[in-house]
């Protein structure tokens, strides 16, 4: 009778030690897909009966996770193309796509340039460009040329979802369409400030944005940008460790 309160002392210690992924369903014509934060700009979607980790990390935390279906890679630095954090959710069987700039580094992409698309199941798999427009680590370098990288806009069941990858608010960002959900990017000197990525929902209008990808951002700048725009803004926990 003793033992009773201790498993309960390892039990709630355990529960605590589990990392936090409030996941977000969102409903569409063949179903709920649901999407889980994981870390930085990982994260896992399901919808269908398939399982897609983007960007798997390492510094994330995998445990108990699925296996992928498919794995999409934005672009090759080693916070998006990261080959431990590729093996703990890779098998025989999952397909990988990412742009040429990854095919080098990860056996057996298949290569999506900007402006190309594929169908996995009943998922349709957009790659949109994602770049700097001015900001770099010298004069005349970009942290993300334009055509290196790649953005995802993935469709199921008549909903379209955006991920942003490594990206500042280009043209081709703001020129998206219908898009029900999106994930953003914002960070310094990286990708874009807050106010800068808020500027882009703004343009492109999602009905939700959820930033991500964002290591010491003010989040409650994106939020305030956005107050009155119609746009839902959902804040999720991608730095829980």
């Amino acid at each position: 009778m003793k033992a009773a309160p201790l498993l309960l002392l390892f039990w709630a210690a355990s529960a605590c030690a589990q990392p936090s992924r409030a996941a977000d369903e969102f409903q569409t014509s063949a179903g709920v897909v649901k999407i889980t934060p994981i870390h930085h700009a990982s994260l896992m979607i399901q919808g269908g009966g398939v399982v897609i980790h983007v960007d798997p990390f390492h510094e994330g935390d995998y445990t108990g996770l699925p296996l992928a279906d498919l794995v999409l890679i934005t672009h090759d630095h080693f916070d998006h193309m990261d080959p431990k954090a590729l093996s703990w959710v890779r098998n025989s069987k999952t397909a990988v796509m990412g742009p040429a700039a990854v095919a080098d580094s990860v056996a057996g992409v298949t290569v999506l340039r900007n402006g190309e698309a594929r169908d996995f199941g009943a998922w349709r798999i957009e790659a949109v460009p994602a770049y700097n427009l001015v900001r770099g680590p010298a004069a005349d370098q970009l942290f993300h040329p334009k055509g290196r990288g790649n953005g995802y806009v993935l469709t199921y069941g008549g909903k379209r979802f955006y991920f942003s990858g490594d990206t500042e608010g280009v043209p081709e960002m703001k020129a998206l369409k219908n898009i029900d959900v999106a994930y953003v990017c914002m960070n310094l000197p990286y990708t874009m400030p807050p106010e800068e990525a808020a500027a882009a929902v703004r343009a492109f209008q999602p009905r939700v944005a959820i930033p991500y990808h964002y290591r010491g951002s003010d989040l409650g700048t994106f939020e305030k940008a956005l107050a009155a725009s119609g746009v839902e803004v959902r804040i999720r926990d991608f730095y829980y460790r």
